[in-house]
């Protein structure tokens, strides 16, 4: 037997790191997933979210009722009109680990952030930083680069307004060549709103305000008509809002201090239990949880003195009270919607008959699928065994947050695409799904549909969503098809099927769209990959004269060798953003309904057939 070798274990193995090279080397630990920007959980956001925070938590104590932010350029510059940070302390606030004021409860008795990391974080992943903060017409600036202090004058008098300004930019470094969003930002900024009534947030010129609170947020996330007015219900400490729409599965959206805890947690859990317990006692039916459940659409936000989330990001809401001899999470929001949505239905006849109703139709399509539901999944079970259109990845949702954040399946077409992801893929995170074929259009057909049909069907239990997203098993599901006619048929198919059947997992940024390069242009010395035509004209004039230009036509034709640099760290993903205000029946009827002359003369003016791109290669 060979020897083990020791690989010099010594004293000289122990190593010990600040604060900025700790963040810095394990920058997963405290900003999630890192990404380009094309996700709202990467990094980038998370940095922006713990800038913003802190503005936040100076309003909700009662200072400053207007935000600014900018983005231009990579640059962020965040700018609140509360008290400004203590003068003496400002480096220390930004640049030393557990120093802040949070841990004042009095000073921030619900605040989101509590362990003094957030704004120390966002100065060790930029490669630049600054912070002003403006006291009794006084100003204390600081700057940093990658966390180092390189700049520290000496407090100075102002006129300028009192509050704390931030400025900075996420190092390249870090993120890779990360883009800001402005949809994601938008989405972000407008839960701020919502959670926090009268504050005015304004964003590279954009008012973002709201007056009703979380009424506003179901308002403008509903996909269609509601079944019934909007019920809103507020108390000491928690808000709800709930409706019925006609759209499958149940969609929540819940926060924490007015942080958005899109992974949930028990608030969210207990929101969904008690909407079942109420709703039972009330008709006085022992009705099942998923006919009370389906369609439903519902917010819920509560303040908790030093809350406990599974993660730096903050993204889901462990199990906890309220706050010393409080009740639990679980019991506050039982004891409060089953004292005032009880009351608020025997008060609202036509809602109460209107929300039964929609109940009993829940009912009779879950019986009139049990049958096909239970063969569906005996199939799916038998179906997985063989693994016969799911190559599953070995990491699902496990107590890395990171990890979890970072699994993807790619949703592929045919034998050749399928291979080369399946050969080029990271087994750890990635899993690959291989359609037969086109997908069937499945717009205006029932959920029946997807047990029926084996391909729906399988892809479904792949992804673990039949009875809502808690258990999603992929955080990133991406559509990757050819960049043909063919393929961009096939990706509004299953963005079709999403939307028709699942419409929560698109708005909560789940699914993309993987961009693979059109062209490869090369000489001898070196290739490149280019992604537009402009692109390509860079690169052949960078690469000078007569290089060879490759036009792929399909995934297939690209090799698993090259494959992988296009699905790894520097994987191009567009986010298929489902816009605020956004009618999904007219959205839908409009792209996969009759095909309208309007239809038609869209597509004549949008669609880049093969012809113009063998015009524009050759040009």
């Amino acid at each position: 037997m060979a020897k083990t070798q020791d690989h010099n274990y010594s004293e000289d193995s122990i190593k010990s790191l600040d604060w900025k090279e700790h963040i810095r080397l394990r920058p997963g630990m405290y900003i999630g997933k890192l990404g380009d920007g094309s996700s709202l959980d990467d990094g980038v956001y998370v940095l922006l979210k713990e800038a913003i925070d802190n503005c936040i938590d100076e309003y909700v104590m009662g200072f400053g009722k207007k935000i600014e932010i900018q983005i231009k350029d990579r640059v962020v510059k965040v700018r609140d009109y509360g008290r400004g940070i203590p003068l003496g302390k400002v480096v220390d606030v930004v640049s030393k680990i557990n120093t802040g004021a949070k841990y004042d409860s009095v000073a921030f008795k619900k605040s989101v952030g509590l362990n003094g990391v957030g704004t120390k974080a966002v100065n060790a992943l930029s490669s630049y930083f600054k912070v002003s903060s403006v006291r009794d017409n006084q100003i204390k600036t600081a700057a940093f680069e990658k966390g180092v202090l390189i700049e520290n004058p000496e407090v100075t008098d102002t006129t300028d307004t009192r509050g704390t300004t931030v400025i900075f930019t996420p190092d390249e470094e870090i993120f890779g060549n990360y883009k800001y969003l402005n949809d994601h930002v938008e989405k972000m900024l407008w839960n701020y709103a919502y959670l926090n009534t009268g504050l005015s947030i304004i964003f590279n010129g954009q008012t973002y305000k709201s007056e009703r609170g979380l009424y506003d947020l179901l308002e403008q996330n509903l996909s269609g008509e509601p079944l019934y007015p909007i019920i809103h219900l507020r108390g000491e400490d928690i808000e709800i809002a709930l409706t019925h729409g006609n759209q499958y599965g149940e969609e929540y959206y819940s926060f924490v201090n007015g942080q958005h805890t899109t992974q949930g947690g028990t608030h969210q859990a207990a929101l969904r239990e008690a909407l079942v317990k109420v709703l039972r006692d009330f008709y006085k039916k022992d009705f099942d949880p998923s006919d009370i459940r389906q369609s439903v659409i519902a917010a819920i936000s509560v303040k908790v003195i030093e809350p406990v989330f599974e993660s730096q990001t903050k993204t889901k809401l462990g199990s906890q009270n309220m706050g010393p001899e409080s009740p639990a999470i679980r019991t506050f929001v039982l004891d409060f919607l089953k004292r005032e949505l009880d009351n608020f239905l025997h008060k609202n006849a036509d809602v109460a008959e209107a929300m039964l109703q929609k109940i009993l139709q829940s009912e009779k399509e879950r019986k009139d699928l049990s049958g096909i539901r239970k063969l569906a999944r005996e199939r799916a079970k038998k179906v997985s065994l063989h693994n016969r259109k799911l190559r599953d990845c070995r990491v699902h949702y496990n107590s890395n947050h990171a990890d979890r954040l970072s699994t993807t399946l790619f949703i592929t077409e045919g034998d050749s695409a399928s291979g080369s992801i399946t050969k080029s893929r990271d087994v750890n995170t990635q899993g690959v799904f291989s359609l037969k074929g086109k997908p069937l259009n499945c717009y205006g057909l029932t959920k029946k549909i997807v047990y029926e049909n084996e391909e729906f069907n399988l892809l479904q239990s792949a992804l673990n969503i039949e009875d809502g997203l808690e258990n999603l098993r992929y955080n990133n599901i991406v559509i990757a098809t050819d960049a043909d006619v063919d393929g961009m048929h096939i990706r509004l198919l299953m963005i079709t099927f999403f939307l028709q059947f699942f419409p929560d997992l698109v708005k909560n940024g789940h699914l993309y769209i993987l961009q693979t390069p059109l062209f490869r242009v090369r000489n001898k010395k070196e290739t490149v990959y280019c992604y537009s035509d402009e692109e390509r004209r860079n690169a052949i004039s960078r690469l000078g004269k007569n290089p060879e230009i490759t036009r792929f036509k399909g995934l297939g034709e690209i090799s698993p060798d090259e494959f992988k640099h296009f699905i790894g760290k520097d994987m191009r993903l567009e986010p298929v953003i489902y816009g605020r205000n956004e009618n999904l029946p007219q959205l839908l009827e409009f792209y996969m309904g009759k095909n309208t002359p309007d239809r038609q003369l869209f597509i004549i003016d949008n669609l880049k057939v093969e012809k113009d791109l063998a015009e524009e290669l050759t040009a």
